[in-house]
């Protein structure tokens, strides 16, 4: 019995040449309208649509996706006025500031209470403390972390496990000193979240902590 192949016959026409008049002539369906009703694309979930129908099912998605993007964006404006203020009113009070522990005690107490964070800690790193050296080195080798720790890194820096944190060395000006944050959300610091928070309270503690 002789086995019976599909062979595909070459179609009698250029798709790309159609396509690109098609594209070039974006009217076309204007001067034959019949054609829209006429022609036939399948559809996963309803079998066969018209190129109309399908036209529109796309506007509608587009449309979402808008929305949904717009909806995004005025979220990410709203967080970063807050951020904007909740830094501004902290800035004032960093500023004031006559010593390091008053400095310590106002950030510390401005983002927790802001931001639910567990702990809030400035680090100075000795040379003597090898692990704290190793986070420094190998942790902070651009200069910011975010993410999980492990449960040794989150005892030496934080006297207990936390669920993710945020690091940043500050400037040379300051010596080795960490700034860290830490919040019981594991999900909450990533590698992929900006820095704007923290690289505005970095900037800010980097000017007034050779100061005090």
């Amino acid at each position: 019995m002789t086995e019976m192949t599909n062979v595909k016959k070459p179609l009698p026409f250029d798709e790309i040449l159609i396509r690109e008049y098609l594209l070039d002539n974006p009217d076309f369906f204007t001067r034959y309208p019949e054609l829209l009703l006429a022609m036939r694309i399948p559809h996963a979930e309803r079998g066969a649509v018209s190129l109309v129908e399908r036209q529109q099912e796309m506007l509608r998605s587009r449309i979402q996706q808008l929305e949904e993007e717009i909806t995004s964006l005025m979220g990410m404006a709203t967080r970063n006025e807050m951020i904007y203020m909740f830094n501004t009113r902290l800035s004032l009070k960093l500023l004031e500031c006559e010593d390091l522990g008053e400095l310590r005690q106002e950030l510390s107490e401005g983002l927790k209470t802001q931001f639910q964070f567990s702990h809030v800690r400035l680090i100075t790193v000795h040379d003597i403390d090898s692990e704290l050296s190793r986070i420094w080195s190998k942790r902070l080798s651009q200069g910011y972390y975010f993410g999980r720790l492990t449960t040794a890194e989150s005892k030496r820096l934080f006297g207990c496990e936390v669920g993710s944190v945020a690091l940043s060395r500050l400037s040379d000006q300051c010596g080795q000193v960490i700034f860290a944050i830490a919040s019981q959300n594991a999900m909450h610091f990533h590698p992929e979240m900006d820095n704007l928070l923290l690289d505005q309270l970095k900037q800010l503690i980097d000017h007034l902590l050779p100061k005090l």
